[in-house]
């Protein structure tokens, strides 16, 4: 089976399936150049998810379903085929800690799987589910795009404010607080996107304002510090960003830095708002203090691609998310609606 992605995808394309392979764009060389990464097997595309050559919640979910189907393709010769397949699913689950569409992609995957009588039944099978995963995330984030404008009611055109990567290259396509803005775009009601850089991994500097270049949509990136400065001046008038974990409460794990902005956009009266699928939600987590952060190593925070930026050896705190409190949250956009002021009975009535 060979499937292009190209024609389901609005935006930049980050995976192509072929039904033996996925090719993922390598994210951590963008924009200097456009490289794609072959994956022939779940270890492979396990290791692109660790590695960072995918990022963004729903785009590792993608992937790491097709990566279960590669498993299925690469055993149907083998009399063990179940315990590959499964194998497979385990490896895939220990890639990232935090996002939890990871978890909710591979236990759609292993259902389907438990279903399947034959590894002629699991190719097929698995290779439908993951791209039905596929497809039904660039559905979302359609949805999701006039939910949120629903909430915004913006009667002119305005500028808004983003954090790290939330566009095609972090979905199936479109994208989710990206997608809002794509939305905005077209409707001729955004004035302007102000893109923080988001260091370490610099997403936004990187990839944000590379696709938002791309669609010809009017981007002005600055620094992550830069932000107050901007909320302050009024051109602001919603912050908008993604989610890799929202809680029973309404508490959101994000990209490191997005608390800081929620904290500065209650300040300054700017709206906050949280764009994310969802299976993003994680409902059976009560609060915010129950997400388990990911850590990664100081390098990435000393040095950029080998450059020295700190002395040698220094102690680093490199966490890659942060929790931001319900309270602090305008609104949380899902395919299926809308959360305003999010609590645990809000949240309960729509994802219970």
């Amino acid at each position: 089976m060979a499937i292009s992605t190209d024609q389901r995808s609005m935006g930049a394309v980050a995976m192509r399936w072929h039904g033996d392979r996925l090719e993922l764009l390598d994210q951590r060389l963008l924009p200097a150049g456009e490289h794609w990464v072959t994956a022939a097997d779940a270890s492979a595309v396990a290791q692109c998810i660790a590695d960072m050559v995918v990022r963004g919640a729903p785009a590792i979910g993608i992937s790491a379903a097709y990566g279960v189907a590669l498993a299925a393709y690469n055993a149907r010769g083998n009399s063990n085929w179940k315990a590959a397949v499964r194998l497979a699913i385990d490896e895939l689950a220990q890639s990232r800690p935090t996002a939890v569409n990871l978890f909710w992609a591979l236990q759609r995957m292993e259902q389907t799987f438990l279903t399947c009588a034959s590894p002629g039944e699991a190719v097929e099978l698995l290779a439908a589910e993951a791209v039905l995963i596929h497809e039904e995330d660039l559905a979302a984030n359609l949805a999701m795009a006039d939910h949120a404008l629903d909430v915004m009611n913006p009667q002119q055109a305005i500028g808004v404010l983003t954090h790290c990567n939330t566009g095609a290259l972090a979905t199936g396509g479109y994208g989710t607080a990206l997608g809002v803005i794509r939305r905005l775009h077209e409707r001729q009601l955004l004035d302007r996107v102000y893109a923080d850089e988001t260091r370490p991994w610099l997403q936004g500097s990187r990839l944000t304002a590379w696709e938002l270049m791309q669609d010809n949509i009017p981007v002005t990136l600055n620094a992550d510090g830069a932000a107050a400065a901007i909320l302050a001046s009024g051109k602001v008038k919603w912050v908008l960003v993604g989610a890799d974990r929202i809680t029973a409460n309404g508490d959101v794990a994000n990209k490191i830095g997005t608390y800081s902005l929620a904290v500065l956009a209650r300040y300054h009266n700017v709206g906050f708002m949280v764009v994310a699928p969802s299976s993003t939600v994680d409902m059976a987590l009560v609060s915010g203090t129950e997400i388990p952060i990911e850590e990664r190593e100081g390098t990435e925070v000393r040095e950029i691609r080998g450059i020295p930026l700190a002395p040698a050896g220094v102690d680093v705190f490199n966490p890659v998310f942060d929790v931001t409190p319900a309270g602090l949250i305008d609104a949380i956009v899902t395919e299926k609606g809308a959360v305003r002021k999010p609590d645990l009975a809000g949240m309960r009535a729509l994802f219970a």
